[in-house]
């Protein structure tokens, strides 16, 4: 059976929203500065607008299990929103969600998505806390490494 997680993340970042967009969109660079991350790897390049592309994401997590999942780029609007549907060890939708307000660049980060591990799936009832907290941790490793690739100060990270 199939166990569904929807994880909703805010970062606030003193930086500008093209320097944010950027560090988010161009996700192959993700393993430089993103410790969870082991390799993002695109393997199709999709039109103009990388809509159709498909890129392979390997993270290990805090508690030591590792993830690995394509994602394929459905939805693009130039800094300001992006969405794709993931397929492997998750399954679902991914978006991510730009604003800039005063200088403060918002990005919410929304996974809808089902895990296809069965060990993940079998202890789910008893681990399910475990898997948020952890994707926790991941989004708040994120949100200060983004800061600091950008050298701008990190304002807030909220989890939901």
């Amino acid at each position: 059976m199939l166990h569904k997680y929807l994880f909703t993340t805010t970062w606030k970042i003193q930086a500008p929203l093209k320097q944010v967009w950027d560090a988010v969109y161009y996700s192959e660079e993700w393993p430089t500065w993103w410790k969870d991350f082991v390799s993002v790897t695109e393997i199709e390049k999709g039109d103009e607008n990388s809509i159709g592309s498909i890129r392979v994401y390997k993270l290990k997590s805090p508690f030591i299990y590792t993830l690995s999942f394509n994602l394929l780029l459905i939805k693009r609007e130039d800094h300001a929103y992006l969405e794709g549907n993931a397929t492997g060890e998750l399954e679902g939708v991914g978006a991510w969600r730009f604003t800039e307000h005063a200088g403060i660049t918002e990005v919410t980060c929304t996974w809808h998505v089902a895990t296809n591990i069965k060990w993940m799936n079998a202890l789910a009832f008893l681990l399910k806390p475990v898997f948020r907290y952890n994707h926790g941790i991941v989004m708040k490793h994120g949100a200060r490494s983004l800061a600091a690739r950008l050298n701008a100060p990190l304002i807030e990270v909220r989890l939901g």
